[in-house]
């Protein structure tokens, strides 16, 4: 009898970590990017794709040389030391946590605008909130496989939803919009300016070590998992872009509110339908990015607190992970766009100059280790990564002292 071979598929791999990046990134790419404008966007965009992929394979590397299971807490601990373990641990839970939250704010905004724009049926946004962070802290707390077949329905939810919403659009964009914006014509500045929010954006890596538990030491079938996941985020990315900036004004960015989520759908100009369809695209997107990061940091919960892997402690490891950033959405409702830019900051951090520094010190204290995988780039890269993580992080600091932001471009 023939054995059948249940090994994790390419496929489900590359949807959770697409459908980690795609969620509240990108409802606050095109208010991040009002300044430098659509050129730029793309520019940037394929930049922080290569980045961002390569220090995905870069933890990948070093994480392939430990037993499946191993967070990035003890990969950093038995590789940089008890220091980095701590700014590590704090940036990981910051990030995640802030993200988290992002999404918890994001679901409750699309929801109650949807419902009360097309239905007119009125739901407070902490209601709707609250209702979909335990319905799918369920999810996660019922399975990674769970995670795994929703995310790769939502994804084709979202495939449909993205289609019909950018043809709906077709008709309303402006190929002037996109390279002759109005306002000042100052724009390479404020890509500097965006560099947190795309990095937050394409951010998965907590997901890595998920992936190293799912599929066990497979090192070719996870790194064309993450490639598939960049590629599908990246293409995502690009039709929101366009159809987001080739239907809006570059100036009607000036008049963004409180509730940057539900100004973003209401300001575009569209059918009822293609309406109907971005909203649902938005809200399949932030569910699935919720999934993805929450599984990333479930699973990191559990390594750091050696929780075990029974219903009562998934239960317990669950409420650590959720209950945080579910309590802020409900009593604090604004400001995801801020919350991104800072989660960017952090993520500078441990998505980027964490895993250059653990693969420059595994390299040096193992050098005669056989290499099960290696990273992009071989000895230079790692130096290169560094110095985008630390340009990343300065860029965040001036935008915050000198207020050199998305919202006041034209000054």
């Amino acid at each position: 009898m023939t054995k059948v071979d249940k090994s994790p598929t390419v496929l489900g791999g590359a949807m959770i970590a697409a459908g980690t990046m795609i969620g509240a990134g990108m409802l606050s790419l095109p208010i991040a990017s009002a300044g430098m404008w659509y050129g730029w966007t793309v520019l940037i965009m394929i930049m922080t794709v290569f980045f961002m992929y390569v220090t995905a394979e870069q933890i990948l590397e070093v994480n392939l040389n430990y037993n499946p299971g191993a967070s990035f807490d003890t990969l950093v601990k038995y590789n940089l030391g008890n220091v980095w373990r701590f700014i590590n641990g704090f940036s990981v839970a910051f990030v995640l946590y802030i993200l988290l939250y992002a999404y918890v704010v994001g679901s409750g905004s699309v929801i109650s605008d949807t419902l009360m724009s097309n239905f007119n049926i009125p739901l407070p946004r902490y209601q709707s909130s609250f209702i979909f962070a335990l319905l799918f802290t369920a999810i996660v707390w019922w399975s990674t496989k769970a995670v795994d077949r929703l995310s790769t329905v939502l994804m084709i939810g979202m495939f449909i939803t993205l289609f019909a919403a950018v043809t709906g659009l077709l008709g309303q964009i402006e190929i002037p919009y996109l390279l002759e914006p109005t306002g000042e014509s100052k724009f390479a500045l404020y890509a500097f300016a965006s560099l947190p929010f795309f990095l937050t954006s394409f951010c998965f890596h907590a997901s890595v070590p998920s992936f190293v538990k799912y599929y066990g030491i497979e090192g070719s079938k996870i790194r064309k998992a993450i490639l598939w996941g960049m590629i599908i985020t990246f293409v995502f990315y690009l039709c929101w872009m366009t159809a987001i900036m080739g239907s809006i004004d570059r100036a009607s960015f000036l008049t963004v509110g409180s509730d940057e989520v539900a100004w973003l759908l209401n300001q575009v100009n569209a059918s009822e339908f293609a309406d109907l369809s971005l909203r649902f695209f938005a809200f399949f997107a932030v569910v699935t990015s919720f999934l993805g990061a929450g599984l990333g940091l479930f699973d990191y919960i559990a390594d750091l607190f050696k929780i075990d892997d029974t219903p009562k402690g998934r239960l317990m490891t669950a409420l650590i992970t959720f209950l945080p950033p579910t309590i802020f959405g409900m009593i604090f409702p604004n400001g995801f766009v801020l919350a991104i830019g800072f989660a960017g900051l952090f993520a500078a951090i441990w998505s980027v100059i964490v895993p250059a520094a653990m693969v420059i010190s595994y390299r040096k204290r193992n050098p005669n280790a056989p290499l099960k995988f290696q990273a992009f780039g071989g000895k230079v890269m790692p130096y290169i990564i560094i110095i985008y993580g630390l340009i990343a992080i300065v860029s965040h600091l001036l935008v915050e002292v000198f207020q050199v932001g998305t919202l006041n471009f034209f000054k």
